[in-house]
């Protein structure tokens, strides 16, 4: 396996030593995978079923990625100036109209 050395400033590494029992090579490659399946995401339009295993494993899509639709932000602005009260997950979804 190959190794990749980082240089960082001194402050940095004082942070990154702060927090000894995180696996910051871990960290770093899963952001790695992620930025692949990202690109391949945005070129494709699809996600393979082995990265479609790692994004659940760690409870992320490449659409979290995305921004928002500018119908969808201007539809939750119209929602915020209306009457609000408490609905179920059922309601708010029919009304976002998501199911």
């Amino acid at each position: 396996m190959a190794s990749v050395i980082l240089s960082v400033n001194d402050s940095f590494k004082k942070e990154l030593k702060r927090y000894p029992w995180i696996n910051w090579s871990e960290v770093a490659r899963e952001e790695v995978r992620r930025k692949e399946i990202f690109e391949k995401y945005l070129k494709t339009k699809k996600i393979s079923d082995e990265d479609q295993r790692f994004c659940e494993e760690i409870d992320w899509h490449p659409v979290d990625e995305l921004p928002l639709r500018e119908d969808f932000v201007k539809k939750l602005k119209e929602i915020q100036k209306g009457p609000h009260k408490k609905m179920t997950l059922k309601e708010l979804d029919e009304l976002m109209g998501l199911k």
